[in-house]
């Protein structure tokens, strides 16, 4: 979980490397509103095409000024730093005409390749994070690479053997209810198949990686981390099911022996309080219906996925690429994610320099 280094230098605004993603969805609008938004503080760079995020923009909003870098400049020069007034785009370019709405597997190899650039940006140092508009696997796949996820690809790229996916978000309610982080213990398991993915030293990995990085990432200190339980009633004392005593206990157990503080495993139904969260960092759910269902609930619209593990930043928005509304013209699409999506990246790039400055 080393890091690769970083580029925060006193009075610079922190570069963050913005992957524009499926470019017949919504993605590029949104990422073009959202690093418009902060310009003045946060120097978002785009990979994607950049003459079809120069017709975007002046669809979006004409005042949008942008500045096409080629990916080769850029390695041979180091990325030049404009001032506020215009955003930076590495020019990745597409393989065929968008029609929004309409997904082409000949631009799947071409979303991909902003993936790649975005990761090289990191380790050479040019960006401090990386966040991703949403693409769609299913036009990469169709493009004959087999591709699962953004966090997947970032974790054999960067050489991760394991990462652990979050979801965190502000509350709408109780007022000054502290942020919430959601991580998973499995991800993208049918139901049937979780039970048998859940184990101890599974469970080990997963919560070593979330205390280093509330630690590193975040600048928590002691982070605080609530296990559910896996059955209903966390087990019922084993009468709904012994994982609970047999795998979840026994990994919480261990983990509070190497200086963690886990606690659990709850049930579920009720964790989910203020008057049990306020004092929590992050609620480690078993599977992903499990705690996303109440994440999305509190923070829909607002909320923002994270790769934990990696030896970089990454954060994503919480939706996908809403084919149907990008399909219905500009304007329509809500930014909130993204916009959370770049703070949080910010944030977490703010609390790793202070780390390595202390």
């Amino acid at each position: 979980m080393s890091a690769y280094p970083t580029t925060r230098r006193p009075g610079v605004r922190p570069a963050i490397a913005v992957t524009v993603g499926e470019p017949a969805g919504i993605g590029p609008e949104i990422s073009l509103r959202a690093a418009w938004a902060c310009r003045d503080t946060v120097n978002c760079v785009l990979l994607g095409d950049a003459a079809f995020l120069a017709m975007t923009a002046d669809a979006v909003d004409p005042a949008i000024r942008l500045s096409a870098l080629s990916l080769q400049a850029v390695r041979h020069g180091g990325l030049p730093h404009f001032g506020p007034g215009r955003l930076s785009v590495i020019d990745v370019p597409l393989a065929a005409h968008v029609v929004p709405g309409v997904l082409d597997p000949e631009n799947g190899r071409s979303v991909l390749a902003t993936l790649d650039a975005a990761l090289e940006g990191v380790r050479a140092g040019w960006f401090e994070a990386v966040v991703t508009a949403p693409l769609q696997k299913s036009t990469i796949n169709d493009a004959g690479v087999k591709f699962s996820g953004h966090t997947e690809y970032f974790a054999e790229r960067s050489g991760t053997p394991q990462v652990v996916m979050m979801l965190a978000g502000q509350p709408g309610s109780p007022p000054g209810a502290p942020p919430l982080r959601v991580a998973l213990a499995s991800t993208h398991l049918a139901l049937k198949d979780v039970a048998a993915a859940i184990s101890v030293d599974g469970l080990a990995r997963v919560l070593d990686i979330i205390d280093h990085d509330l630690k590193t990432k975040f600048g928590i200190a002691a982070p605080r981390i609530l296990l559910c339980g896996l059955n209903p009633h966390a087990g019922e004392g084993g009468y709904l099911g012994r994982e609970d005593i047999d795998v979840i206990a026994p990994a919480i157990a261990a983990a509070r022996a190497r200086g963690i503080d886990a606690r659990g495993p709850y049930p579920a139904d009720t964790l989910f309080q203020p008057k049990y969260l306020q004092h929590a960092d992050c609620v480690l759910a078993m599977y992903h219906d499990q705690g996303l269902p109440v994440l999305k609930y509190a923070t829909f619209g607002q909320g923002v996925n994270i790769t934990l593990g990696l030896p970089l930043i990454r954060t994503s928005v919480d939706h996908g690429t809403a084919l149907d509304l990008a399909a219905q013209g500009f304007g329509l699409a809500d930014r909130g994610s993204m916009d959370a999506a770049i703070a949080t990246a910010v944030a977490m790039a703010d609390a790793v320099a202070a780390s390595t400055t202390s």
